[in-house]
This record gives structure tokens, sequence and C-alpha cells, in this order.
């Protein structure tokens, strides 16, 4: 039986938007906001791997775990790892849910679904992605594509394997084109490894942290959801979701 823990790394240092983790939406700050939103799966702990003292001391008013990391850690990745050692360092967590900390919106049931894959003992790391329906996106670098391999039904989930991620449209003619949504379960062992790789070449080429897995040899497979989660990169993203916000009174 997998014992879950989420995890959510933060870091000030965002280049489109400035302190990201600390933006106010509607009355709250992001980090909060993603905090409440992984404490309702009520999977399991839920920590924030912090880069200092200010994002730490904001998680624990609001009643959260914080763990501070190195700031000079290289990824989100590296920082999971690192508060995972502090706060469990006994393994007796041995699914570890990657939660990014720009999505304030996310459905706990998304989250939930990504731990579908991990019931078979061959998947490494589990992911979601949804159907790109406005063509625009297809092109548009910023939107990573999944080149997949046969939808399979199983575990109450449309699944398959991820065979490649690319900020281009993949694979050629495609009839669907699929949106990557970075939210990654790890079993335990398989993220330590995963940080102890050095980067790949085409993790470095595509700027894609998970082509490193592929490129070694790892199992990745997705889940597919019926929406993509609104992600807050740039100024323009947080006004739309603190009108969300607004809308619903959260």
């Amino acid at each position: 039986m997998t014992q879950p823990i989420i995890v959510i790394p933060a870091r000030l240092a965002s280049t489109r938007l400035a302190n990201k983790p600390l933006a106010d939406i509607h009355g709250k700050p992001m980090i909060v906001r993603v905090l409440e939103q992984a404490q309702k799966t009520a999977l399991g702990p839920v920590i924030v791997a912090c880069c200092g003292a200010g994002i730490a001391e904001i998680v624990r008013q609001a009643g959260g775990i914080a763990i501070e990391t190195d700031p000079e850690l290289p990824s989100g990745s590296d920082r999971i790892v690192a508060a995972l050692r502090q706060f469990d360092p006994q393994a007796n967590y041995d699914v570890v849910i990657n939660l990014q900390g720009d999505l304030p919106t996310i459905d706990p049931t998304l989250i939930r679904a990504s731990l579908a894959p991990l019931q078979d003992s061959k998947v490494d790391i589990a992911t979601l992605c949804c159907r790109i329906e406005d063509l625009a996106e297809i092109h548009n670098p910023n939107v990573v594509k999944i080149a997949l391999s046969e939808w399979q039904s199983k575990h109450g989930a449309d699944i398959s394997r991820a065979v490649y991620f690319s900020r281009l449209p993949v694979p050629a003619n495609a009839s669907t084109y699929y949106h990557h949504i970075g939210l990654y379960t790890y079993r335990r062992s398989s993220l330590e490894t995963f940080v102890a790789l050095p980067p790949s070449y085409l993790e470095r080429t595509e700027k894609l942290e998970q082509l490193r897995a592929l490129e070694s040899g790892m199992h990745i497979e997705v889940v597919l959801v019926e929406a993509m989660p609104q992600s807050v990169d740039t100024p323009e993203d947080l006004a739309k979701v603190c009108q969300s916000f607004k809308a619903n009174k959260e």
C-alpha cells in the first residue's frame, strides 16, 4: 500500500512575475492557495519546500508545513528531495507528488488522478495531460506537448505511456495533440534516482527536465484529464485567476 506525500517547491526567483509565490490572490498568497488545494486531497502530508524564510513564515502562519532548503539548488526536483530528506529521513512516504506552486486553482481530483499509473510496478513516474482545443497552442513553444503510445483504459482512467515531450508539435501529423500538465507523481526511489542523474542532452536542448528521465530509461505514464488548470506565470495570468476567485467568492 502506497503512502503519498505532496511536496510543493517554492522559490521567489521568477523572470516573468516577481515574488510569484507571494502574489496576492483575493486576499491570500498564491502559495497558500496551492497548499489549500493540495490539503483538500486528504492523501497525506503536504509540505512546502521553500528557498528561504520569507515563504516559510507565510506557509506556517497559514497552518502549513514549510521546510527550508538551499536557495542555490538547481531545480524544483532537487528542492523536493532536500525537503523530504529533512521531513522524512526514514522514507516512510514512498510516493511523492510534485505539485507546482503556480497552480492555485488546481482541482484536487486531478492530483488524486495522478496516482493511478503507479498501480503498475513497472511505472516510475506518472503525470497528466489534456487535449489541446486551441489550435494556436499547438505551435506555441510555451505549451509542452507529449508524444504518447496508444491509450488504455485501466485503473479507472485513460492512461498512455510517454514517449517524448517537446515544445514543438509532436507527433507530426497527429489528429489530436496533448498539453502536458506539470504535475509529477514519483515512486520515492525513482525520484532519488532521477535527481542523481546529470542533466541530459535532450533536457538541455528542449529545456524540459522530464526528458532526463526518459533518456535514462525511466517509465513515465500519463493520465488524460478533462481540462488544463490555470497556471500563473505572468501578471495577466494573475489577474485572470484573481477574477476567478472573486467571482466564486472564495
